[in-house]
């Protein structure tokens, strides 16, 4: 499969486009690329990963990388983003946390996760009061959101594994964003609403028994190369774990390809999303749960008609 020329057509999938849109100006959440999501309730907001830097595939092979301060700040304009409380990646490897501290620095947040995640922003200057390292299951607050860092799995094969274990200092070669700690995020907001972002498809057993989310946001990058096995027991460790409603894909995008222009799916060298979705649809129809895609830069509300507390 991996060997297997072109990529899967998104096309395919146009009438999963259709997570709820949100209204007016209450609790929504934007999709931005990967894994990259802008929650956002009107008063106050918090962002993961914050990546906007998306170079082209022979510029990581055969070169040095940095944020690109014009792709940042690009992108936070068109989404409307001017202060954020928390910039939250998933994980350190460079499609994650490239730009998160720059991101964290132009908005006035917190730059939030391990110690690879607090390297990565002492190396490119974020001040120290403006990183926090979490305990993992301990849960922090910005405004009226609830966040809770449970320490998770990244979907092997991890082709930078370990830790960041002193600042990178940009411009570095694309390895220096080893994978770090990855995260299993729960978010709560003030109204009940709550949502599980998985960025990677990896999954710790029984991590979240116990833990309740209406919606997740699932990683699904590199699943397509995994056995079935694999996927549905990464669908048992996050969706029935939590008992989301309501499912939303992530990280399917092809992020080689700059974000202002249409967004494609992975090539079949790295994955085959055809192949996730077999898999997956077949276990969201068993479960009655909803499966969705993402439409990047639409203000979208996915707890729309769902049951309260999931």
């Amino acid at each position: 499969m991996r060997w297997k020329l072109g990529r899967p057509d998104i096309g395919r999938y146009r009438d999963r486009f259709d997570v709820p849109v949100a209204g007016g100006s209450g609790l929504s959440v934007t999709f931005l690329g990967v894994s990259t999501l802008l929650i956002d309730d009107g008063s106050a907001a918090v962002m993961t990963d914050g990546f906007f830097s998306r170079y082209p595939l022979r510029r990581l092979l055969l070169g040095r990388i940095r944020p690109s301060a014009a792709s940042v700040e690009a992108a936070l304009a068109r989404a409307g983003v001017a202060r954020l409380a928390a910039v939250l990646p998933v994980h350190t490897h460079f499609d994650h946390v490239l730009d998160a501290a720059l991101v964290a620095d132009r908005t006035g947040a917190v730059l939030v996760g391990g110690e690879s995640t607090a390297n990565v922003g002492r190396g490119h200057g974020l001040a120290d009061d403006r990183i926090r390292v979490v305990t993992p299951g301990r849960p922090d607050t910005y405004g009226a959101f609830t966040v809770t860092h449970l320490a998770s799995e990244h979907c092997p094969p991890d082709r930078f594994p370990g830790a960041i274990t002193a600042p990178v200092v940009p411009p570095v070669r694309v390895g220096a964003y080893r994978c770090g700690e990855a995260w299993s995020i729960l978010l709560r907001h003030a109204t009940g609403r709550s949502a599980l972002v998985q960025g990677s498809a990896g999954f710790v057993p029984g991590l979240l028994r116990g833990h309740r989310a209406d919606v997740a946001y699932l990683g699904v990058g590199q699943l397509g190369v995994r056995p079935e096995a694999y996927l549905r027991a990464y669908w048992d460790e996050t969706v029935r774990a939590v008992g989301a409603r309501r499912v939303v894909l992530t990280h399917w995008d092809d992020f080689f390809r700059p974000l202002d222009r249409p967004l494609r799916a992975l090539p079949y060298l790295g994955d085959d999303l055809d192949a996730s979705m077999r898999i997956l649809d077949g276990l969201a129809a068993a479960d009655g749960v909803r499966l969705h895609f993402p439409t990047v830069w639409r203000r979208e509300d996915p707890w729309h008609g769902l049951p309260a507390g999931g």
